[in-house]
């Protein structure tokens, strides 16, 4: 595994906390086929497998008062904790012991299976968890980014423990890593041999890009009750030129009421209480919505409302006052993450696993230099190809 390791450290004698975040270059649309959730059920399983034959590493850092967690996404996995300075070495210890060296216990894979499968329905029944689920699979159709991360009730029910230490010596340790540690001083239990700041190894990604196909365009079939709306379309790669300008148009399409959105669809039609804007970029593409929750009646004209602020934003670009609040806060959601030792690892491990030459820096002057031309042809590429979809759907 150090093979495919580089290890970050930040020191900041102010802190009197420990952040910690190892990020692994893998994740749901690695899973093999038939095996959708795999990288999911081991991620739940890693966490809580026993560790140095006692309790999970989820119940031995709660138990120093700290916490601990670990997340699936699309194209990596995080395993995270925050603690007390004094233990960071502990942790960091049993951090490792956790994620690379798992002790496979059948009945535990059994039960924690149970565990996801009640995840898995819990979020069958909120059409909040549907929606955003579906507009990928809408954005991204017969393409892996399009899978849902936690995979079907039938493939989870399908796999056994040969599946997951399979997914875990298979899958999991060959791919890179980026291990961070945010402490008030350098703790003694950094991977022997890892190179402190240094580049990633020569290990290759995990992703390799596949074709896109096109997107599905579906009618919505609007239902008489409350319902959750997307409406956006593919975007910039992770890496590819104009990223930074939909995340800027993000800002000005999301919830606050610097955003010109806002204005329209809260302030002048009164259509949503609450809705947010956001971009994600992978490997291939990226993906750009808007996410809004409205009452029976009226998703049809929020749809409107959305289409018409694009068009406007595609025709003439933001106004000054509104770009220059956009690109604040997107910058300012950069500076945030700093303040926090825990948010501080995360976000510079799942940066650092994709690009190694990433920097807070970097990306906050990048978000700052986005013009107003950038912005409209974004909005216009968005409006060229747009998905619009709905839960629940009339039945």
């Amino acid at each position: 595994m150090l093979e495919q390791l580089s290890t970050h450290l930040v020191v900041d004698d102010r802190l009197r906390t420990a952040g910690i975040c190892l990020a692994v270059d893998y994740g749901a649309r690695n899973d093999p086929d038939g095996r959708g959730g795999l990288a999911h059920c081991l991620e739940h399983l890693l966490m809580a497998y026993p560790v140095n034959a006692g309790t999970s590493l989820c119940e031995h850092v709660e138990r120093l008062g700290g916490s601990a967690n670990a997340e699936t996404g699309l194209e990596h996995m995080l395993f995270h904790a925050q603690v007390l300075a004094e233990d960071t070495e502990k942790v960091l210890a049993l951090l490792q012991d956790a994620i690379w060296r798992p002790q496979h216990d059948a009945d535990l894979v059994a039960s924690e299976l149970e565990v996801v499968l009640q995840e898995l329905a819990a979020a069958a029944a909120d059409p909040l968890d549907v929606v955003q689920d579906a507009f990928l699979t809408d954005l991204f159709p017969g393409h892996p980014l399009g899978r849902p991360v936690g995979g079907s009730v039938d493939e989870v029910r399908s796999l056994g423990i040969a599946d997951i230490d399979t997914g875990h010596q298979e899958y999991f340790l060959p791919s890179r890593c980026a291990l961070v540690v945010v402490a008030p001083e350098a703790p003694a239990g950094l991977p022997a041999g890892a190179t402190v700041g240094g580049p990633l190894s020569a290990a290759p990604r995990r992703t390799v890009p596949q074709p896109l196909g096109r997107v599905a365009h579906r009618p919505p079939a609007w239902p008489d009750a409350f319902t959750w709306v997307s409406v956006g379309g593919r975007s910039a790669a992770a890496d590819a030129p104009g990223s930074h300008s939909y995340q800027v148009l993000a800002e000005l399409f999301g919830g606050s009421p610097s955003s010109p959105l806002y204005r329209k669809l809260r302030g002048e039609r009164g259509l949503a209480y609450s809705f947010q804007a956001w971009h994600r970029g992978y490997t291939e593409a990226g993906a750009w919505r808007v996410l809004v929750g409205t009452d029976a009646g009226k998703g049809e004209e929020v749809v409107d409302v959305v289409i018409e602020a694009l068009g406007e934003m595609a025709r003439g670009g933001p106004a000054p006052d509104d770009l220059l609040a956009a690109r604040k806060q997107a910058r300012s959601k950069i500076r945030f993450g700093l303040e926090s030792p825990l948010d501080h690892a995360r976000l510079l491990a799942r940066q650092r696993v994709a690009d190694p030459s990433w920097t807070a820096e970097g990306e906050e002057a990048a978000l700052a230099a986005v013009t107003a031309e950038e912005i409209a042809a974004s909005a216009a590429n968005i409006l060229d190809d747009l998905v619009v979809t709905i839960r629940p759907e009339k039945s």
